[in-house]
């Protein structure tokens, strides 16, 4: 449970060390905070990268006793880690993957401990992790094996809302992934944390299909007839408002989307470039079916850009601003 006194500290994690998240985490320094930041990184390597881009930094080192305050414009207030090894734009290194993994505990943890409100990610290299000998799949799965849950994946941008039933899944493998218990439970938590962190009384739904033209009748497969359509009947009975499932080629489209909160695709690539061609650089990607709030960016960790000073800070503005939009829908008393 989350005091009032708690409210607005929200931990950020950089991500990985030789990608944007630094860069991001630098650039926020240097605008009006309206919550307390709590970085969760090196601060050698924040300065170190604060040279290189020419920007002024102040770190704070965190300390939890004291009072809950915004800082001035060019400081960071940090908890910090140290990274194993020197740091190089744009070069990863398996030997700091400890390290990026050990931020993301810390925040994961802080949250469960009611340090934090809630936790804004920057992104991972998910491949030099497990190249580090860490198994890895991502931050949704990792987070969840911490705090217990179902999480649910769900990306947001002005005007569109898309969760998805499978996420970092071969595409050879998620026609098995989508059973029906499995649509039961995500549906029903969809349902309620839009519900709970977005104010909606009764959230309305559109339901993709799997196949092409939502499986024309069986012609194109039957997943649809025999696991999709007898699911959502069965949650339509408890109160859901569920449409579909619908053509995923037609359900993304002005008649469909102005009456929906949110679309529920049935896996990564059905609904995601949907919403990142509409929203790119002022999206979120949002956890849900969590005992925590947790938000990310929507972009990897370009590491081309590191240290260049060309890293767009809109989606982790807007990772923030709807952590701080969830903890004030489910915390009705601040």
């Amino acid at each position: 449970m989350i005091s009032t006194s708690q409210v607005l500290r929200i931990a950020i994690t950089p991500g990985e060390p030789a990608g944007i998240g630094v860069d991001l985490c630098i650039q926020l320094a240097q605008h009006k905070q309206y919550c307390q930041l709590i970085i969760i990184a090196d601060p050698e390597l924040l300065s170190e990268r604060a040279k290189q881009l020419d920007l002024k930094l102040n770190i704070k080192l965190f300390d939890s006793s004291q009072a809950i305050q915004t800082s001035p414009i060019g400081t960071l207030t940090v908890l910090p880690v140290t990274v194993n090894n020197h740091v190089i734009c744009g070069q990863l290194n398996i030997n700091n993957s400890a390290y990026v993994i050990e931020t993301i505990r810390l925040a994961t943890q802080g949250c469960i401990d009611g340090l934090f409100s809630a936790m804004v990610t920057a992104p991972v290299h998910k491949g030099v992790i497990n190249n580090a000998g860490i198994p890895f799949s991502g931050h949704t799965e990792f987070i969840a094996d911490i705090t217990g849950g179902q999480p649910v994946m769900m990306l947001a941008t002005p005007g569109l809302r898309v969760a998805l039933v499978t996420t970092h899944l071969a595409l050879s493998e998620v026609s098995a992934a989508i059973t029906a218990d499995k649509l039961n439970t995500i549906i029903t938590l969809l349902d309620k944390d839009l519900r709970r962190f977005f104010s909606l009384s009764d959230p309305n739904i559109l339901v993709c299909g799997l196949n092409p033209h939502a499986g024309e009748g069986g012609h194109l497969g039957r997943e649809e007839i025999e696991v999709i359509e007898p699911t959502l009947d069965l949650l339509r009975k408890q109160g859901i408002k569920l449409q579909g499932p619908l053509p995923a080629d037609t359900l993304f489209t002005p008649k469909y989307l102005q009456s929906a909160d949110a679309v529920l695709a049935m896996y990564h690539d059905q609904g995601l470039p949907v919403l990142k061609h509409m929203g790119f650089g002022q999206a979120v990607n949002i956890t849900l079916g969590l005992p925590i709030i947790r938000t990310s960016v929507d972009h990897g960790t370009a590491l081309d850009l590191a240290g260049t000073g060309k890293a767009n800070i809109g989606s982790l503005k807007f990772a923030i601003k709807t952590a701080l939009e969830m903890v004030k829908s489910s915390t009705p008393s601040i």
